[in-house]
């Protein structure tokens, strides 16, 4: 997507990622340099298939969304590399009150 937006939870509609934080890191996958609100995704250390990353949550419903990586742009040191079928674009912003 190249509109404006919310990213939300495909599982449970949470509000994850904002279109304006989302990036193209060249790996394919959807990539953001930080979510909506710290307290929407979960990390978790992830060391399967012998290497060890940061697995990123739903906090609300516990899908998994995908991994972060510490090499993203110079504006968080961030890349959340999401899984694009655990995300649903919402074109409206979320309710703010």
């Amino acid at each position: 997507h190249h509109e404006t937006g919310v990213y939300r939870c495909a599982g449970c509609g949470a509000p994850l990622f904002s279109s304006k934080d989302k990036y193209d890191s060249g790996s394919g996958w959807p990539s953001f340099d930080r979510p909506t609100n710290d307290a929407k995704v979960e990390e978790k250390k992830d060391t399967r298939l012998g290497m060890t990353r940061t697995e990123v949550l739903c906090e609300n419903c516990g899908g998994h969304l995908g991994h972060k990586f510490d090499d993203g742009p110079k504006t968080t040191q961030c890349r959340y590399c999401i899984n694009s079928g655990a995300l649903k674009f919402d074109s409206q912003p979320p309710d703010t009150d």
